[in-house]
């Protein structure tokens, strides 16, 4: 699931934004030295090989150089060099800021392979217990998945509970770029769900998100990015009511936008933790983003939307069957996510969510919840429907109407 599990009851989350609680966690956690180990995963093995590696005589560029550089970078090899990094380093590749996008597709397709064989013969291994050849089963099904025809990967990796982002469009031609940010327990084995809970899971809300832009703007050229590109907290807990997973979040997503291809405009649907994430990247974000649009949200870690530091329109919607309007909107030592964006006194442009259901429920196609979502995702900003009659939503809207 990609937000907050309803199961656990709204007492242990109060209690967890007891005071005392936050004393206690860090009293108890957080200070111990751990010695540091040499990484056995995936990625970090790539890119220490990356790093001692050269072509045509010249050393490979830093992975973190800024984006234009990397992009300068490829732009000077040939096509075979370029294929000839993707194939021998594709999880450095695949992930990339700045190196092209179609390329980054081929390496992640051929990073997925790879991951399908490691998992198979896991799958088989003796001294794995039962469980974790369970385990190996699942993440071999999944990234058999991801491999089906047709599906592109602008990023991939499967260090511990893996990491990824699917594009659905043509990114290199589109007109407008959305970004769905997903919340708590967003992992490769929650990246796509079947049966009901197909629209609340990343790849499913995208999808849906994708096709009623493409119904509420035929001629306006979209891309959808299911962006599964962070580490979330496992459900309700401590990692959860903090805001240091939304902070390393938020460095991963920035970077990301900064590197996307083209000129067009860009706009954030942040659901639940997502928008904790979205709310601490906002001040940081290219001025090619038009708009942050928030549901669910437990907060974005600010006590009113001119604290986000951003010129982009901040929009919320919140269905009248979440039950996050329970969790208390408060920030205390840390703890907490701050003011709701669904109060007017916060200075959010308040929307519809029309028949959402529940808190998983607001990209469910045929809901009024969606329909808002692709308006302000094609720059169809007089089709939003307000939250209430009267309200200011269409006041004064940064974007252009249907740039």
């Amino acid at each position: 699931m990609t937000s907050f599990d309803s199961s656990p009851t709204l007492t242990a989350w109060r209690a967890l934004l007891a005071v005392a609680v936050v004393f206690v966690m860090l009293a108890t956690t957080g200070w111990t030295a751990v010695r540091h180990q040499p990484s056995d995963e995936p990625r970090d093995i790539a890119l220490a090989s990356w790093t001692r590696a050269r072509i045509a005589g010249h050393a490979l560029p830093d992975v973190d150089a800024p984006p234009y550089r990397l992009a300068k970078f490829f732009a000077a090899l040939t096509a075979a060099q370029r294929t000839a990094l993707a194939d021998k380093y594709p999880l450095v590749v695949g992930n990339m800021n700045g190196a092209p996008v179609t390329l980054r597709y081929e390496a992640n397709r051929r990073a997925l392979v790879q991951a399908e064989t490691v998992e198979r013969q896991r799958m088989h291994d003796v001294r794995l217990s039962p469980d974790g050849r369970g385990d190996a089963l699942r993440r071999m099904e999944r990234f058999r998945s991801m491999l089906t025809p047709g599906r592109h990967f602008l990023s991939f990796d499967p260090s511990g509970k893996g990491r990824a982002a699917e594009v659905f469009g043509d990114l290199d031609r589109a007109d407008r770029i959305s970004l769905v940010v997903p919340g708590v327990e967003t992992n490769l084995l929650t990246l796509e769900r079947t049966g009901s809970k197909v629209n609340a899971a990343p790849v499913g809300m995208a999808k849906s998100l994708y096709s009623a832009e493409r119904a509420a703007r035929p001629g306006t050229r979209t891309a959808v990015i299911a962006w599964a590109d962070y580490t979330a907290p496992a459900g309700i807990g401590m990692d959860a009511a903090l805001g240091n997973l939304a902070e390393r979040g938020a460095v991963r997503l920035t970077a990301l936008v900064g590197a996307l291809p083209g000129t067009a405009k860009i706009s954030l649907f942040c659901h639940s933790y997502g928008s904790v994430l979205c709310g601490v990247a906002a001040h940081e974000l290219p001025s090619r983003v038009t708009d942050i649009a928030v549901a669910g949200s437990p907060g974005m870690r600010v006590e009113n939307a001119a604290e986000l530091h951003t010129t982009a329109d901040v929009w919320a919607m919140r269905d009248h069957d979440d039950w996050i309007q329970d969790v208390p909107n408060m920030e205390v030592g840390g703890l907490g996510h701050g003011a709701d964006p669904v109060d007017r006194g916060f200075g959010a442009r308040i929307v519809s969510a029309g028949d959402a259901i529940g808190h998983s429920g607001y990209f469910v196609p045929g809901t009024e919840s969606l329909s808002n979502f692709a308006a302000i995702g094609v720059g169809a900003y007089s089709s939003v429907t307000c939250a209430s009659a009267g309200s200011a939503c269409h006041e004064n809207i940064s974007g252009t109407e249907g740039a």
